[in-house]
């Protein structure tokens, strides 16, 4: 049977591959190389299977190409897409930055307001309480002059009657004597100045008068003007005051514990800020003006608290150079491993040696190596508040060195575990760590 089966594949075989021979001649001899039908199959099919490789292999090659090429054009067009949505951006963020430069010169220009309407406002209490104390000289010699002229009034009733008396029993006497004529010009002349000191006294009371009533007029308008100046502060405290807190809150900061906070370190007093206490009767009762000052001072003081707090917590950006945002904060794909895990920070990518600035005042409390960081510097604020720079290329700054925001750290770079240069910047509360990204958009919205 298997004879038979064989029989016929080679049959098969022989019809599609008959047998041949290779001849192989030389100078002296010829032989040849036999080449059955299995032989031929075996080298068909090699054959076969090597052009069906190369004819598989092209069009994958093809196919793979032509994909390639869609997926450029498509990496193209979203390149342009960011680079279009990158530009929208750095309008925008030129656009915040010329707002928080007006926003900058309003504040201060309310700030030297205030001053001036503080100043203002003390000149005005200061003419207040002279012309307080003019009207009361005024009134008590008034009052004096009042009394003196009714005593006057009774001495001149009294002189008539002792005049008519003495005329009456005797006339005949003193109508002949010399002595009485000198009598009489002596009482005339008596009344004749006092009638004119009672006319002098009524003119002199009605002068005090009239100057009572414009010193009260001008008091009345210097009320209306305090009142202005009053309302002025109050409202430039409000505009000044409300969006600082603002900020804070928006950042997640406890603003009764920053003021505390800031007090303790800051508790010296005097100079304008000083409580005010008006007086002009020599009691201790504080008027409705001197506690409407003490308002607003204690809203200048909390102002001035706010802007010392300001200065020590990280409202910046780390980058004023040309930058890009490259990774946020939250969970992400690791650009090494491709998994995914928790990015603590936000990175600013740029050109090596690009500047970096600290963002508040603080404590240098790291600056060298760190693994994964690469050179790293980290700066202790206040209010529990610490900032990292990492991927450094050169470091500026040493551990316990003080640094004020503005003041330049390092450079950036590529150090540590990056794959290309850029600003790894953290910023932790209590040691946790929270988007930074929270701190620069309250100042943005505030400056």
């Amino acid at each position: 049977m298997r004879t038979r089966l064989a029989i016929r594949v080679h049959a098969t075989l022989e019809r599609w591959f008959p047998e041949r021979r290779l001849f192989l001649r030389s100078d002296t001899d010829t032989r040849f190389i036999r080449l059955k039908p299995g032989t031929q199959l075996i080298a068909f099919s090699g054959s076969a299977i090597v052009v069906a490789w190369a004819i598989i292999a092209t069009a994958i090659l093809l196919m793979d190409s032509i994909g390639s090429g869609n997926f450029r054009e498509q990496a193209k067009r979203d390149q342009r897409t960011y680079e279009m949505r990158l530009n929208v951006l750095a309008s925008e963020r030129d656009a915040r930055a010329a707002e928080a430069l007006a926003a900058q010169e309003r504040f201060n220009s309310a700030l030297g307001q205030i001053s001036v309407m503080q100043s203002q406002l003390l000149q005005s209490e200061t003419r207040r309480r002279e012309m307080e104390t003019g009207i009361e000289v005024i009134q008590t010699t008034l009052r004096r002059t009042m009394r003196e002229r009714e005593a006057a009034r009774v001495e001149l009733a009294a002189l008539k009657e002792r005049m008519e008396g003495g005329a009456a029993a005797n006339g005949a006497v003193m109508a002949s004597s010399p002595a009485a004529d000198e009598a009489i010009d002596f009482l005339s002349m008596a009344l004749a100045e006092t009638a004119s000191e009672r006319d002098l006294v009524r003119a002199d009371a009605e002068e005090a008068l009239t100057r009572a009533d414009e010193m009260a007029f001008e008091i009345r308008l210097m009320q209306d003007q305090n009142d202005q100046i009053f309302r002025q502060l109050e409202e430039a405290m409000a505009v000044s005051v409300s969006p600082l807190d603002k900020m804070f809150r928006s950042a997640g900061l406890n603003t009764d514990s920053i003021i505390s906070q800031v007090r303790r370190g800051y508790s010296g007093q005097g100079g304008p800020l000083t409580p005010l206490s008006f007086s002009t009767r020599g009691d201790d009762a504080i008027t409705p003006d001197a506690a409407r000052a003490n308002r607003i001072l204690n809203q200048m003081d909390q102002l001035n608290i706010y802007r010392i707090a300001a200065e020590k917590a990280p409202f910046a950006t780390p980058v004023k150079s040309g930058f890009r945002f490259t990774s946020g904060f939250g969970v992400r794909r690791d650009p090494k491993t491709g998994g995914r895990r928790m990015h603590e920070g936000v990175d600013f990518a740029g050109p090596v040696g690009t500047p970096l600035y600290a963002t508040a005042d603080g404590t240098v409390i790291h600056a060298g190596w760190q693994s994964g960081y690469g050179r790293l510097v980290k700066i202790r604020h206040e209010f529990g508040i610490e900032t990292r720079f990492a991927h450094l290329s050169k470091i500026n700054v040493s551990v316990g060195q003080r640094v004020s925001r503005g003041d330049r750290i390092g450079d950036m770079g590529a150090s540590g575990r990056v794959t290309g240069p850029h600003l790894h910047y953290e910023v932790r509360v209590g040691g946790q760590a929270v988007n930074p990204m929270i701190y620069i958009k309250a100042a943005n919205d505030v400056f």
